[in-house]
Order: C-alpha cells, then structure tokens, then sequence
C-alpha cells in the first residue's frame, strides 16, 4: 500500500486490511488460545472446581483487577463511546464520576457478604437468605443476560472488522467465538485472568495509537476541541431533573452507579473474579485498582470521539453511506488515519477482540459456575465429586459459547451497541440488583416478596424496554456538515435524510445545539403511555432496583414480614455501619433495625463488623489427602499447618487444614 494519506473523503472510498494486519489479528487469537493450552497442562494434575471456576483461590489482586476491567470494558465501550461523542455531546463524561460510587459499592457493601458466606455462585445468597427457588430464578436470570450481552459482545467488533475489511461478518464471529470457547474451557479461570490482563494491555496500545495518530492528523487536540466546541458539542452543564433526558448529570451519575453496581456488586462473572483473591481486603484491592482503569478507558474513548468529530466535521460520513452505522464510525476514522502505516490497523482490530474474547471468556465461566452450583448440584447431584464437577463445567462452558454463537444473530438487531448493552443491563440487572439490595437491605423481606418483585420488576422494566423500541423517544442528534467532501459525488444532490438542520454547524458559542428540555414532535398515533417509554435509558437499572423493593416489600408485609431479630446478621448489610462508622453506637444501633450485628461484632477477633473476615478466606478451605492419613492423623490428635510448621494438636489454628470434611470453615 502506498504511504500516500486519502482519506474517504478524499476518495468515497473505505482503505482495507494488508497482510500485516491480518497476520497481528491472527496472533492475538493464537496467543489467547496459547494461554488457555498453557494452563490446561500446567494445571493438568488439579482437576477440581476450585482451580478451574476460581483459579485456586489464591491470586494476585493485580491480574484480578485487570480481568475485572476488561471484562465489561470491552468492543462496546471502545465503538459505542467515540459514536456517543461524535453523535450527540459530551455529557456522557460525566458517568466516570458514576465509576467511583460503583467501587465503593462493590467493595464495601456487596463484597463482605459474599466473602462471609463462602460462596462459589453469588446466586447462593439468595437460597440462605429466602429459599432455593428464588436462587434458581435469580440465577436462570443472570444466565438470560449474560448470553445477550455476550452475544452483542461479540457482534459489535465482527461487524467493525467486517466494515474496514471485506472480511466476513459471519465468518469473524464464528472465529473469534469458537477461539474464545476453546480457551475458556481447557484452560479455566486462571486462563482467563492472565488473558484479560493481555488482552487490557491491547486495549489500551489501541486506544493510544489511535488518539496520538488523531491529534497528530489535526495538528493537535486543541483544534479538535476548538471544532466540537463550534458545534455546540462541548456541553456539561445539563442538570435537568428530568427523567426522559437521555443523558444529564444526574441520570449519568446516579443512574449510572446503579447501572454498573449491578455488575460490579451482584453480577457473578465480576463476584466470582474478586472472590479468586485468597482475603477480603486483597479483594477490595482490586477493586480499587480497577477504578483508575475503568476512567482511564473511558476518557480515552470520549477524547477519540472528539478527535473523530474534528476530523469528518466537514464531510459526515454517514451522509454518502461510507459508514451505515454508529458502530463503524471508529473503525472508518482509525482506516483514515493509520490505514497508510502497515500493521496499526490490525492493531485496532486487535483491541477490539481483546475486548470482546475477555468479556464472553469471563461470561462463559460465570455460567458454567451458575449452572453447576445453582442447578446440577442444587437438584440432580448433590454428591458430584471434584472430577466429575470439573469436567461437567468444561462442557457446560463449551455449550454455552455455542449458544453465544446462536444469539449473535439476536444482537444484530438491536441498534447502536452502547446503549443497547446499557438499557440490557437495566431491563435485566437492575431488577437482579434490586433482589439482592432487597434481601441484603431489609430485613422485613420474605420470600414471598423476593418473588413477586424479581418477575414484576423484569415484567414492568420489557414492558418499558420493548415500548421504547416501538415508540422511540425524541433524541436530536448533533448537527453535521458535507461542504468539504472532495470526491467527484454521483448523486445530484445529498441524501434526503440530511436535513437543512443537520448541514448547518451552529455558532461558535458554548451554547449546545439544543435544548434538553425541547418538546417532541407530537404524532397523531401516539401512545398514552409515551412519556414512560421516554425514560432515559440510564435510568432503567435504578427504576428497575426501586420497583423491585417496594412491590417485595408491599407483598412481604401482606404475606408475613420476616423478624428481623430471627435473620442471621451475615445476611443482612449493615449500611449505615459501613457509611457512618464513626457515628456514637446510640445513633448506629436503631439503624440496624434489629438485626444482631453487634454479636457479630462482638465475635470479630479485630473488632468491626468484618474485621472477621479480612483473613485469607479461600485458603481456610479444608483440604482432604487421602482417607488413610485423615484417620492416622485424627486418631493422633493432629493436623498440618499451612506453612509447614509443626502439627497443632486437637484442631486448626488460623490458617491451617483439617481433614475432615470438604466444606469451608466458618469463624463466625
């Protein structure tokens, strides 16, 4: 390929793939399969559960919060987030602020009760906490959404690589699905891991070659603010509290914390991930070490969207049909600009899979875990030994990623890729999310109405889902321009969809293009019910959590409420303990309405409501060596250290094994 730069709209004409580029997208999928082959010898001799769903239990929090960022990091925020810039304004930076009341969460709420119970699926909560029927539909929830997402997952970049290369769409998909199997399923979680934590370090050399070549095109980032800003895209300032705008500072905010809390918090390919650490507090390391990560990604993406902007803010790309949707606007920008130097351009590709193979390796895994714990062992085989359990998980992972092939063909129809993950995440998780706050928070709740809220609350949230589809909200998209196109145009005229509004650029005021609270066009066939099909998607997860809360509440007052007195304390969060701890007692006590945290405090060998639990929790697992040595060694009185000190005689001090049963032990 020439060194010459045309760009499309120099030429109408989108730059292809050279050998180079094929040969680096080639090697990052041989080198993901290479780690799952890696692990599945080095680790041939454990066959058991506890390496292949949690990586031994005794992990790094480093990789562990790589994993967790890439895992929902992925294509979707690398394609949707540039689009969402270019389209619309840049009111969306405001959901990072979002990212650190989503850390705390996950840390410091959620967290500790799954590290107190010892859970493998976070979906076991729900059994001790109401019954096993509502851990199942729990659980058969999650799998519903964790097969769409990964299915849009891997959609989003086939489409991108099939846009910039001729490639087959279909053909990508199948690839890059069936490497993704592979690995997930010989080589387990610690696969997984360390591929997430390459695949991160790809994600981020896209993202910075793609900005620096930007900005170096442009002839610096200030010019490319200088354009948006022309455009009335540069807009912070939308603080309407009106629930049907699409994005203002406080649906990004605060629904966006309940968007990402319920994966962060409850989801279980993110529980199962922090649960590999062998403490709590390495635990909550990592998700402290993800945060930086997750804003870091995030601005890398917004910043390139204002990049792309300024670099087709004279010719819309969209007008001519040299892209036909907001998906492939990124992959057409990085063709522009690295087209011309061999090898980036697979780069980019790369990053995009690299998004995509560790999110649907990490969804596979999570489901193998869910379906094992939550329905084979819960109601077929109780007694499953640790080879049979682990070759099971194998099989279940591999079906579940043809199943993920499947459904590709089901997210090829759902729209832009950001906002079709992020109204998923709400329609779905956020009544998940409520079940779990609705258990964890109140204490009155029963069964009953964990029930009646999971399934009314995902009813309500389709009904509201499915009702925007049909009748889609009024959200004006910014203006655009063609008056610098170059190439010799076939048509006599612009597409009709280029409206007078849209061929205008507004003034170079600070002024957005519109108004938030502008009024739709109102049609003659319109329904009644509009307005609620008009709620911001980034609001869904937080409806979804308060709908599910109050209807359970309602049923369980009317069926029964539960005595708080009765419920056991490591089920129920002490909320006001963790955000005001510093409070006098006399203030804290009433806020527990009940529930007996202070004999759990008062059992804490550091004292605090979970200093209990800031040991190395997966690591007091009991180990079994043999039947024969278990009964030599309790018949001496003796068993062995961790560290390989001397036998403690008559039981097992902090940190050592016993050898008596296969279950955790529990210090509380």
């Amino acid at each position: 390929m020439s060194n010459e730069k045309l760009f499309s709209f120099q030429t109408g004409k989108v730059t292809h793939f050279t050998t180079v580029d094929y040969v680096l997208f080639g090697l990052l999928l041989v080198f993901s399969a290479g780690i799952g082959l890696f692990f599945a010898i080095k680790d041939r001799r454990h066959n058991d559960t506890k390496t292949f769903l949690m990586a031994g239990g005794n992990m790094n929090p480093f990789p562990v919060a790589l994993s967790l960022l890439a895992s929902f990091m992925s294509a979707i925020t690398l394609l949707g987030t540039p689009a969402e810039m270019y389209n619309y304004t840049t009111m969306y930076y405001w959901i990072g602020l979002s990212y650190l009341f989503v850390a705390f969460g996950a840390a410091h709420v959620f967290m500790p009760i799954f590290y107190r119970l010892r859970v493998r699926s976070a979906y076991e909560y729900l059994e001790h906490r109401f019954s096993k029927g509502v851990r199942t539909a729990g659980s058969m929830t999650f799998c519903f959404q964790m097969l769409l997402y990964m299915a849009l997952v891997l959609y989003a970049p086939s489409l991108a690589l099939n846009s910039v290369t001729g490639f087959t769409l279909w053909g990508s998909v199948i690839s890059v699905g069936i490497v993704c199997t592979l690995y997930t399923t010989i080589g387990g979680m610690k696969a997984v891991l360390f591929t997430d934590s390459f695949q991160v370090g790809m994600m981020f050399a896209g993202l910075l070659a793609i900005l620096i070549q930007g900005n170096i095109e442009l002839g610096g980032f200030a010019n490319a603010w200088e354009e948006a800003e022309k455009s009335g895209r540069v807009y912070f300032t939308d603080f309407s509290p009106d629930p049907k705008v699409r994005h203002s500072a406080w649906s990004l905010v605060i629904g966006g914390t309940f968007t990402w809390v319920a994966i962060y918090g409850v989801n279980q390919a993110q529980v199962q991930r922090y649960c590999t650490c062998p403490s709590l507090k390495k635990a909550q390391l990592a998700i402290w070490l993800n945060f930086p990560g997750l804003c870091l990604i995030l601005y890398l993406c917004c910043l390139i969207g204002m990049v792309v902007y300024a670099f087709y803010s004279k010719c819309d790309p969209f007008s001519f049909n040299l892209v036909k949707t907001s998906d492939q606007l990124l992959p057409l920008f990085v063709m522009d600009v690295l087209g011309h130097l061999k090898g980036f351009p697979g780069l980019f590709v790369a990053c995009l899979f690299s998004g995509a193979l560790s999110t649907i390796s990490s969804g596979l895994s999570a489901l193998a875990a869910v379906v094992l714990e939550d329905v084979i062992k819960a109601y077929f085989f109780k007694n499953l030994s640790e080879n049979a359990a682990t070759n099971t998980s194998k099989v279940l992972a591999f079906v579940f990623g043809i199943i993920c092939l499947g459904l590709t063909y089901v997210a090829s129809l759902l729209g832009g890729v950001l906002q079709a993950a992020l109204s998923l995440f709400g329609m779905i998780g956020g009544p998940l999310l409520g079940l779990f706050i609705l258990g964890m928070m109140f204490p009155w709740a029963n069964k009953w109405g964990a029930y009646s809220g999971l399934l009314l609350g995902l009813v309500f949230m389709f009904w509201i889902g499915v009702g925007a589809q049909i009748y889609k909200p009024y959200n004006p998209k910014a203006p655009i321009n063609i008056t610098g196109c170059n190439w010799n145009l076939t048509t006599t005229a612009a597409p009709a969809t280029v409206s007078a509004f849209n061929q205008s650029i507004v003034s170079t005021s600070a002024t957005p293009f519109f108004n938030s609270t502008e009024p739709a066009p109102v049609t003659e066939d319109e329904s009644v019910l509009a307005p609620l099909y008009a709620l911001s998607y980034m609001w869904y997860s937080a409806t979804a959590v308060l709908f599910v809360v109050v209807v359970g509440l309602i049923v369980s007052l009317l069926t029964g409420p539960e005595d708080p007195k009765k419920i056991d304390p490591k089920l129920i969060c002490p909320l006001f303990d963790i955000l005001f701890p510093y409070l006098p007692e006399k203030i804290r006590k009433p806020m527990r309405f009940g529930v007996r945290h202070d004999e759990v405090d008062k059992e804490s060998k550091e004292g605090g409501i979970f200093a209990d639990i800031n040991t190395d929790v997966l690591n007091q697992e009991i180990k079994v060596d043999s039947v024969e040595k278990g009964k030599e060694r309790e018949a001496n009185g003796f068993v062995k250290t961790e560290n390989g000190n001397a036998p403690t005689k008559n039981g097992v001090e902090n940190g050592g094994y016993a050898v008596i049963e296969t279950e955790f032990v529990s210090h509380l």
